[in-house]
């Protein structure tokens, strides 16, 4: 039997319904008004920030990059320029088939694997919208060619634009240096919105130096641009300002002169005016063409250049570092004059050996016999290792360093290249500190020949010769004379305008019986440059250097021709004309070249003529008329047991 349902509570029920109503009409009231109040916030508190969000949605700001600044030498001729270049880029949304294209494309123009690889990456980072460059550096054959058969790839163009030159090629390449693609560290550590649409970064010499000033500063334009980020039309356009033009104190024609006379010769040229210490020629060998670092090369080619061994890459005139050798000694001649030690008369006698207290093995000369008595000049003329053993030995190392550090010797010197080397200026708070050990008599012998752990590099050598033919007034060697702007034309100098310092001398005569020295290694019969000195219309003041490579035993007869390329010994050569007003000051390095007045003397008497003459044929003289090594002595370098 079912139970009767039981009767509701009618008015319950009614109560319980208007709660619920009463209830989600208050829910519906605060969600109402919670989304008033986000409407309120978005329409009118918060109006200007969405605003431009939505405006910044339309409207892109696309960079425009500048044009990088030229260099030129100090007559005007271009160094570095921009030239117009085409490039074959390709739009991948515009092409059906992009693996298809690429190996058709392949069959019209060259594009190798690396090339191709390369696309693949930027491929991979891009939008597909986006135009990306496939090669660079298209012929005018190859522009032909790719128009012809245009209608066969839709996305693909030919577009122009302005790319970094080197005129001179080879000539150079090592002070001018070089841009290449920003790489990825690189743009790591580069302000990102100032290289905005640029590519290309100074990577060496003046290019990296001044990359700041030859760079210039992006522009930018506002396009309107659809969903998709597609550029629809220009809004409004700011130009870039261009990078600044440089002028260097460089004389391409001197410098072409250097770098021929050096030849298939590993080594480096420096030149400098000694009023101002503007360098007039930096030559190194081997050399590069830095057009090739432009656009990239392959790492095939770039793996040979390195595995040469010849480092052509190697600005060996700020970068490498020899033992000075007997270009010294008209310096520890000068240091010795002014405390007293010697006078310019007085005479040293020279039998081919000197000797040390304590010492069993003898310093030896680099002529077996000696030069018999010798004085000053003749000290200089001849290069007497003896006369010089004694001189610094009884001179000291504290007083020799103390006086040399003014002349550069042991400190970068300038600062428009970078990575420039400070050499050795031997002391001894140098070897405490670079060694851990005191200071031996036989190290001040050795020292002052320019052998040991003394090391200067050609800029250094020429900068010294540079102090010395100013009789004393210091400059400091600089790269870059003037600045122009790029936007204006104005020009400012940056050349040192402080007055230059002075190394004063007790007696200033000292100077001129140093020069005379020197003067008489060109002039004199005996003289060890005098083989240059034949027809010389100018005054010459020179000094030859030998550096010993590897040390000869008494045991090891063997002559220099005869040894390892590696085992010769380096030739050098300092040197300034006229003596009685200097325009040119010049250190010469020949790595492995011998003696310094076979190989490397000739080297600065071409440059030098060139320089004084304006002999524009002197070259073909310099090859007609080439030094016979074999019949040179050879001087400086340290014969068997010379070292300490």
């Amino acid at each position: 039997m079912n139970k009767p349902a039981p009767i509701r509570d009618q008015r319950r029920d009614a109560r319980t319904i208007r709660s619920r109503i009463i209830i989600a009409g208050l829910l519906s009231v605060l969600a109402i008004a919670i989304l008033l109040a986000q409407m309120v916030r978005l329409q009118v508190v918060e109006h200007q920030h969405y605003a431009t969000l939505s405006h910044e949605n339309r409207v892109k700001v696309a960079p425009v990059p500048p044009t990088r600044g030229l260099i030129y030498d100090r007559n005007g001729r271009i160094l570095a320029e921009n030239r117009p270049s085409y490039q074959l880029v390709i739009t991948p949304e515009r092409v059906p088939d992009l693996d298809a294209t690429l190996a058709a494309l392949r069959q019209v123009v060259a594009i190798s694997d690396s090339q191709l690889e390369r696309f693949q990456q930027q491929l991979q980072r891009s939008r597909h919208f986006e135009e990306i460059p496939l090669r660079t550096q298209l012929d005018e054959s190859e522009v032909a060619r790719l128009a012809v058969h245009r209608h066969r790839f839709p996305g693909i163009e030919v577009n122009a634009r302005l790319v970094r030159h080197y005129p001179e090629g080879t000539y150079s390449s090592h002070v001018v240096g070089h841009v290449g693609h920003i790489t990825r560290e690189e743009q790591r550590r580069i302000d990102r919105a100032a290289y905005r649409g640029t590519q290309h970064i100074g990577k060496s010499g003046i290019e990296l130096a001044f990359e700041a000033l030859l760079h210039g500063k992006v522009g930018y334009e506002r396009v309107e641009t659809n969903a998709l980020g597609r550029v629809l039309r220009t809004l409004e356009r700011h130009p870039p300002q261009p990078g600044h033009d440089l002028i260097l104190t460089l004389d391409s024609r001197l410098q072409r002169v250097a770098e021929r006379a050096l030849g298939d010769s590993r080594g480096a040229v420096v030149a400098i005016e000694p009023a101002s210490g503007a360098i007039l020629a930096m030559a190194n060998r081997p050399s590069y063409d830095p057009n090739m670092f432009v656009e990239g090369m392959s790492r095939e080619r770039f793996r040979e250049l390195e595995e040469t061994g010849w480092q052509p890459l190697y600005n060996r005139a700020i970068r490498a570092t020899y033992p000075p050798a007997s270009t010294i000694k008209p310096f520890v001649g000068l240091a010795a004059l002014e405390h007293g030690v010697i006078t310019p008369e007085k005479t040293i006698r020279c039998d081919g050996t000197y000797r040390m207290e304590g010492r069993e093995r003898p310093f030896r000369c680099w002529r077996e016999h000696g030069h018999g008595d010798v004085d000053y000049h003749r000290a200089i003329a001849e290069s007497c290792n003896v006369y010089f053993y004694d001189t610094a030995f009884n001179l000291g190392i504290d007083r020799m360093s103390t006086f040399l550090a003014p002349f550069g010797f042991g400190k970068p010197l300038m600062a428009d290249l970078e990575g420039e080397r400070s050499g050795i200026l031997p002391s001894r708070e140098w070897k405490r500190g670079a060694i851990g050990q005191g200071w031996f008599h036989g190290e001040t012998v050795i020292t002052g020949i320019g052998l040991g752990y003394f090391s200067a590099t050609p800029l250094q050598l020429a900068a010294a010769t540079a102090t010395l033919a100013n009789r004393g007034t210091i400059v400091r060697p600089y790269l870059v004379e003037t600045i122009r702007d790029g936007s204006n034309g104005s020009e400012s100098r940056i050349a040192q305008t402080t007055p230059h310092k002075r190394i004063e001398l007790n007696d200033s005569t000292y100077w001129d019986e140093t020069i005379e020295g020197m003067r008489q290694t060109i002039a004199h019969p005996r003289g060890t440059g005098r083989l240059i000195g034949h027809d010389l219309p100018y005054s010459f003041a020179g000094k030859t250097g030998t550096a010993q490579v590897a040390e000869r035993g008494d045991e090891d007869p063997v002559e220099h021709e005869q040894r390892p390329e590696h085992l010769r010994n380096h030739a050098l050569f300092i040197g300034f004309a006229p003596i009685e007003e200097p325009q040119i000051a010049i250190a010469v390095v020949v790595e492995h070249g011998g003696s310094g007045a076979a190989a490397a003397a000739p080297i600065a008497r071409a440059v030098t003529d060139a320089w004084l003459l304006g002999d524009l044929d002197q070259l073909e003289k310099l090859e007609a008329g080439r030094i016979d090594a074999s019949a040179v002595e050879h001087e400086g370098g340290a014969p068997p047991g010379s070292t300490p």
